[in-house]
C-alpha cells in the first residue's frame, strides 16, 4: 500500500505548538526517501490534480456565498521560507524534519505538518489539524471531511510516485 491513514497523530514540536486547541485531526503516511522535505511539501501542496481543482472551484463557489476566504492573499511570497506560500497555504515553520503550513479564516484555523520520521516505511507523515473558531467551522468540516481525506490521499501519491519514478 502506498498511502495509509495512521491511528496516532505524531507528537512533534511543530504539531504540539501549531494551534491552541484541536477539533479535527488526521494523519496520512507515505514513503519517500529520495526528496528533500521542501520538495515533498511542493509535490503534495504545490501541484494540484485537475479533479481536485474542480472540487476546490465547487468549494470556493459555496464558500464565497457564506463569506469564507477563497483566494490566497494577492501579495503571496512563493519563497520556501517562513511567511512564504506553497499553493494556498502559508509556511509557518521549517525545521530539518518538519514543515508546518496552514491558513486562518473566520471559521477555522488549519495547520498541516509534513514530517519525515526517517523510518524505513511510511516515513512521510502528513497531519492535518483544525481548530474551529465558530459553528460555521464545525459545519464546514462536517461537510468537507470525506473530500479532505480523498484529496490528501491523492496529493500524497505525488510524493510517493516522485521517489518511485527514479
Amino acid at each position: 500500500m502506498r498511502i495509509v491513514i495512521e491511528d496516532q497523530v505524531p507528537e512533534t514540536i511543530g504539531i504540539t505548538n501549531a494551534l491552541s486547541s484541536v477539533d479535527f485531526k488526521d494523519t496520512f503516511a507515505t514513503t519517500n526517501h529520495s526528496d528533500s522535505l521542501p520538495k515533498i511539501a511542493m509535490l503534495i501542496f504545490g501541484t494540484i490534480p485537475g479533479w481536485v481543482s474542480v472540487l476546490f472551484k465547487v468549494r470556493n463557489f459555496f464558500a464565497k456565498m457564506i463569506g469564507l476566504q477563497t483566494d490566497p492573499p494577492t501579495n503571496v511570497n512563493t519563497a520556501l521560507e517562513v511567511g512564504g506560500y506553497i499553493g494556498f497555504f502559508e509556511i509557518y515553520s521549517i525545521a530539518t524534519d518538519e514543515m508546518i503550513l496552514g491558513a486562518n479564516d473566520t471559521h477555522l484555523k488549519f495547520r498541516v505538518s509534513i514530517h519525515n520520521t526517517k523510518e524505513e516505511q511510511y516515513n512521510i507523515k502528513v497531519t492535518t489539524l483544525v481548530q474551529y473558531t465558530n459553528f460555521t467551522g464545525k459545519a464546514y468540516m462536517f461537510i468537507i471531511a470525506p473530500f479532505h481525506r480523498m484529496v490528501v490521499k491523492r496529493m500524497l501519491r505525488q510524493a510517493y510516485f516522485s521517489q518511485k519514478n527514479r
